[in-house]
């Protein structure tokens, strides 16, 4: 079988001298001929990379919304356990989300924003009234998330929060809460 498949090449990859084109390079030389070719086939390498990594780009932008939803909706979830950790986990996690009015306004729908005064109203230590906090502040920054803190019961709650010996951030974001509330006419 392989004989057949070699006879089989020689016989179509013959050349005929009667067939052979004339060539109009600069140079017949071979070292030239065999750089274009690494030169097209690098061209072509970079053009098919290019397509793969805009392709890949429009499929992340179509699934990664959903993804954050979803790990909002977990952030969230992670407010509502009893476990302090967690708590903090989860607030860490929304202080982080909310960068901007429409992430801050999801985090409000889908009750972050209360649970995260319940957490402040229920913690037992500092490094989760801090988290509480830090979280509240990030939310904070926008009017109409700030309204809805308003009406949760945010304002007395972020007052009557016990003075933090060890945790001098926390006095930084109750500091900066009741200035943006003061702004905002929610005294």
């Amino acid at each position: 079988m392989r004989a057949l498949a070699a006879q089989l090449v020689s016989h179509l990859c013959k050349r005929r001298p009667g067939h052979l084109q004339n060539r109009n390079f600069s140079s017949a030389n071979g070292k030239e001929e065999l750089s274009l070719e690494e030169d097209a086939e690098r061209k072509i390498g970079w053009f098919l990379k290019l397509l793969f990594a805009g392709t890949a780009t429009v499929v992340a932008y179509q699934f990664f919304p959903y993804l954050g939803d979803n790990l909002i909706q977990q952030s969230v979830s992670l407010l509502q356990v009893k476990d302090p950790l967690f708590k903090r986990m989860g607030a860490s996690r929304l202080a982080r989300f909310a960068v901007d009015d429409e992430r801050r306004m999801k985090i409000v729908e889908m009750g972050g924003a209360q649970e995260l005064v319940n957490m402040l109203a229920n913690a037992k230590d500092d490094k989760t009234r801090k988290e509480a906090l830090k979280a509240l502040a990030a939310l904070s920054c926008s009017e109409e998330a700030a309204g809805f803190l308003h009406r949760a019961g945010a304002v007395p709650l972020i007052r009557s929060t016990p003075d933090s010996l060890e945790e001098a951030e926390a006095e930084k974001y109750k500091s900066n809460l009741l200035k943006r509330f003061r702004e905002l006419r929610y005294d």
